[in-house]
């Protein structure tokens, strides 16, 4: 893991202001929070019961499912409200239950590769020569039915450009931020892409192997849901190994390969499920109120999504449990949600929105909605998407746990995660601003993200964070202002 310690001081005040007015910062409870949070923590179990016990959740994946049971029962045993399965209709589920790619001639050699998510199964074990299309045109490619009929295709060309860097770290540096996904430079072929993928399927080709984006035998996978269960199936291999093969088939001297890759479809159950679990609120005339903190909790299927998401959904569990551990009796209701088909479009989020908040009385319990997804390592502050007024309040709250590692707030937002459709509905969302230290370049989305990125005290901060800030906004005396409509 990182080596980072923090360095723990227990507040016992502060004096908070801004733009000339203060706002209060509750530092008794705040003191029991990080005294729980600190000594009695479960965030390290937690966060290695989820990416390496049960490891990738797939969105309507058994293993998703899985997790999600795991969470409400978690929620069950803390003695949350109401601990809950909330479905709402996705499709099918996929599973990889084998892969294996072999170079077997010029010499051996295992290969790193991984199916596309959706993809269908190679119908037995496969083997011959690979034929490579990355540089024939889509008339080229037509006149090679004959050969591509059964065959192992190197579709796209050796990959020459890689996902290199992170994006800034928008709570240590003040560089511009970007604010959605990040760059990755395209997988290229001299066919069109989509005509590419239609040229082979008509074709008959057995299997289609492309390269990754990324470097150093980190692969970046992904897939389509809506992917037919007769497509030829699509594997991802690190990039340097697959531009090995097709130099080789370049140099006249094609590599034979050896497939073997078994998948399932799951379509017992078309629905997949949000998790949900509350702290009811106190105040008769809040307490149906809601300030909602969420994570998503699915993820790709490569490795054990340990940093997108694992790492927030723990923040959300073990900030819940804190506060139940202490006995807050907040005045608003502080819910939990983790949400299903973030990465398909995020969809669990839309799905709690046209489900809780479709009318304008309805939207109007919301106080507040507390994401943490985009990036790993410590909470730096929160992504205000333009709020100055919501800005200020933060900023208080943010004070007392500057010792924790907590820097700043900023004015910018970030897209591309869960608390975006909230702020379309004109509801107060943020995110939190975490590390993107190897995020990026290494771990998101890829083969490579395992639990070692994280440190306890990480998992540790993140939780304390969210459970101060849900606790501030259950119990100030108004909600969170509305952005100001752009």
């Amino acid at each position: 893991m990182r080596n980072r310690r923090l360095v723990i001081v227990l507040c016992t005040a502060v004096v908070v202001s801004s733009a000339g007015a203060q706002e209060r910062v509750d530092l008794t409870t705040i003191t029991r929070i990080r005294e729980e949070g600190l000594q009695r923590s479960r965030a390290r179990e937690l966060y290695l019961t989820l990416s390496d016990s049960i490891g990738a959740r797939l969105t309507a994946s058994p293993a998703y499912t899985q997790a999600a049971r795991w969470a409400r029962d978690r929620f069950a045993e803390w003695g949350l409200a109401n601990p809950r399965l909330e479905a709402f209709a996705f499709g099918r589920g996929w599973s990889l239950e084998k892969i294996s790619v072999e170079m077997t001639a010029p010499r051996y050699m295992p290969l790193i590769a991984y199916a596309d998510a959706w993809t269908p199964s190679v119908p037995a074990v496969l083997s011959g020569r690979a034929v490579y299309v990355g540089d024939r045109t889509a008339a080229e490619i037509q006149k090679m039915a004959g050969q591509l009929r059964g065959a192992i295709v190197l579709s796209r060309r050796p990959q020459a450009d890689f996902m290199d860097a992170d994006r800034p770290q928008p709570g240590l540096s003040d560089r511009p931020i970007q604010t959605g996904n990040p760059f990755i430079p395209p997988v290229e072929s001299a066919a069109p892409a989509g005509e590419l993928v239609t040229l082979l399927q008509r074709a008959g080709a057995a299997v289609v192997l492309k390269p990754s984006a990324y470097r150093d035998g980190t692969i970046g996978v992904t897939g389509n849901r809506m992917t037919a269960s007769e497509a030829v199936p699509s594997i991802t291999v690190a990039a340097e190994q697959y531009n090995m093969l097709a130099r080789l088939a370049a140099a006249g001297t094609p590599p034979e390969l050896r497939i073997e890759l078994r998948t399932r479809y799951h379509e017992d159950d078309l629905n997949t499920y949000n998790v949900l679990a509350d702290i009811p609120g106190t105040d008769p005339t809040l307490r149906d109120e809601v300030v909602l903190v969420g994570a998503h909790l699915d993820s790709w299927h490569t490795a054990n999504g340990a940093t997108d998401n694992g790492d927030g959904v723990v923040a959300v569990m073990e900030a819940m449990r804190i506060l139940t551990a202490i006995g807050a009796r907040p005045r608003r209701t502080i819910r939990a949600a983790l949400w299903s088909g973030e990465e398909q479009g995020l969809l669990g989020a839309r799905a709690y929105i046209d489900q809780h908040l479709a009318d304008p009385a309805a939207r109007d319990t919301l106080a507040v909605y507390l994401n943490d997804d985009p990036g790993s390592g410590r909470t730096l502050g929160f992504y205000m998407e333009g709020n100055e007024a919501a800005k200020r309040i933060f900023d208080a709250w943010l004070e007392p746990l500057k010792d924790l590692g907590m820097t700043r707030n900023i004015m910018e937002g970030i897209g591309a995660t869960d608390h975006v459709p909230f702020n379309a509905a004109g509801l107060p969302g943020f995110n939190a601003i975490k590390d993107f230290d190897a995020y990026d370049a290494r771990t998101r989305h890829t083969n490579a993200d395992f639990p070692e990125r994280m440190s306890e005290d990480e998992l540790k901060q993140s939780a304390i964070v969210l459970a101060t800030f849900a606790w501030q906004a259950a119990v100030r005396n108004g909600t969170i202002p509305r952005a100001p409509r752009r």
